[in-house]
């Protein structure tokens, strides 16, 4: 496929418009056009040594779940290991593409992935993602209705007024009177001057109507995710399930206050990666992400919330063999994928 054609593709499998706003995602590096992609290399981190592997397996485009580039680069060099990536990525004629948290937020993305360590649950998300275009523009609606003797004045100063979109005038009969409803949209600066204006009319300003416009909410989409289990189970079992489904021998565990291993969870919160700000505040049994500060754990296990953490990048991995199959499908199997064999959590318990 033709690289811009797979990043459309990858595009349409999870939007970035989905991604926190702090994220950087999309294409990270591009080859110079045209540039076919044969071979797609998925990978959780890329490190000099996943970038190694690559270049042999001779992929075309890699994508990094993880963002390699998150600050600004103020130069290219060979000095630091993330200004190498890039090097050798346009060297070996590479592109690097990273999803991160809009795999996140998708209804069958990371975090989805990881409610399946917890057994047969229900989930909704804890912060729900909303509509990335609607409303097109403007924070507020404003409505009123206006008189013909009152009419051409105020909407000559309302359309001097900045940042005022979809303004519509309609017949209306108000109280056996022929009148105009006037409608708007405008930002959160604007209303302030539109308010201004309309409240120097003693007759208008009453009859005005200002509405907060919302997003509507995704479906099943979002960050982090709040699992209702089928039927409550010590966590005792929640710390086997949790270890089988991501391979992990080890994990860590901190009790909440009051509870035991033998505990029952009905309720579990969790979060790929480093869940405290998306955690936070919310009632479960059981918190699951890959790390918390010490003071966050401190504050769950007070609450009475149980805790487990399975190091960042171990709840995030092992997606990345279910994603190659959804994108084998998504695209149609017109290009190989491969998983790294090389990515790994750089810690170890020794």
């Amino acid at each position: 496929m033709n690289l811009r054609e797979l990043v459309s593709a990858l595009n349409d499998f999870a939007s970035p418009s989905l991604a926190e706003s702090w994220d950087n995602v999309g294409l990270l590096v591009e080859p110079s056009p045209p540039h076919t992609v044969n071979t797609l290399f998925l990978t959780n981190d890329l490190t000099e040594e996943v970038m190694e592997e690559a270049v042999q397996k001779k992929a075309d485009l890699v994508l990094s779940y993880h963002p390699p580039i998150f600050t600004p680069l103020k130069r290219v060099t060979w000095k630091t290991w993330k200004e190498r990536l890039v090097v050798r990525a346009l060297e070996n004629r590479i592109g690097i593409y990273s999803p991160h948290t809009a795999y996140d937020a998708v209804p069958h993305g990371v975090n989805y992935w990881l409610t399946k360590g917890l057994g047969a649950c229900t989930s909704v998300p804890l912060h729900p993602s909303t509509a990335p275009s609607s409303p097109a523009e403007g924070t507020h609606r404003v409505e009123f209705c206006a008189d013909a003797e009152h009419l051409d004045a105020v909407l000559a100063k309302i359309k001097d007024i900045p940042e005022i979109s979809c303004l519509t005038t309609l017949p209306a009969r108000v109280e056996g009177e022929e009148q105009t409803r006037v409608s708007f949209t405008c930002s959160q600066k604007a209303l302030l001057e539109v308010v201004a204006l309309l409240s120097q009319n003693s007759l208008l300003y009453p009859k005005t109507e200002i509405l907060l416009l919302q997003k509507p909410l995704l479906p099943h989409t979002g960050m982090g995710r709040l699992c209702t289990l089928s039927e409550p189970v010590p966590l005792s079992d929640i710390i086997q399930r949790v270890k089988g489904h991501l391979q992990l021998p080890h994990i860590r565990v901190a009790l909440g206050a009051g509870r035991t291993l033998e505990s029952l969870v009905k309720k579990a919160a969790l979060c790929a990666g480093s869940g405290s700000s998306v955690l936070k505040g919310t009632e479960a049994d059981l918190y699951l992400t890959g790390e918390m500060s010490h003071h966050d754990v401190l504050d769950a296990v007070a609450n009475g919330i149980s805790v487990i953490l399975c190091e960042h990048s171990n709840t995030e991995r092992g997606f990345l063999s279910e994603l190659r199959d959804a994108l084998a499908i998504h695209l149609q199997n017109k290009i190989n994928i491969v998983v790294s064999e090389k990515d790994r959590d750089p810690l170890q318990v020794a």
